[in-house]
């Protein structure tokens, strides 16, 4: 982990915005992945949990948790990947992680990201 750096997050009360950034750190920009990028969030005593993922630039795929309110775009001009979050809930309170350079995509999700982020903080306050 460490080869992407994710930033944006922070503290929100519930029904607020937030929007997340990741880009590869400068000593790792073969990170960067024009095929396949995605957002990940962990909570305490919890696994790692997938929620969107955006495959040959355009295609996406999110967690039913996150469908309808998070929206994930890739900025291969500028090597930037985002996760913009609206009408967050308590439950999305958690550190949240970008992913780049998956095997492969299959029935609505993404496997076998190379490398990650060391994560962002968010705090949605009810």
């Amino acid at each position: 982990e460490g080869q992407l750096v994710e930033s944006g997050g922070g503290s929100v009360q519930a029904g607020g915005s937030l929007r997340l950034s990741c880009e590869a750190s400068a000593r790792a920009l073969y990170a960067w992945s024009t095929t396949c990028m995605g957002w990940f969030r962990q909570t305490p005593g919890e696994e790692r949990e997938a929620i969107a993922h955006i495959y040959g630039g355009r295609n996406t795929y999110y967690a039913d948790s996150v469908k309808g309110r998070f929206t994930i775009t890739q900025d291969n001009d500028n090597k930037k990947l985002y996760l913009q979050m609206n009408s967050l809930e308590f439950e999305d309170t958690a550190i949240y992680y970008c992913a780049s350079d998956c095997s492969y995509c299959a029935a609505g999700t993404c496997h076998g990201y190379n490398y990650f982020g060391q994560g962002t903080q968010v705090t949605v306050s009810s």
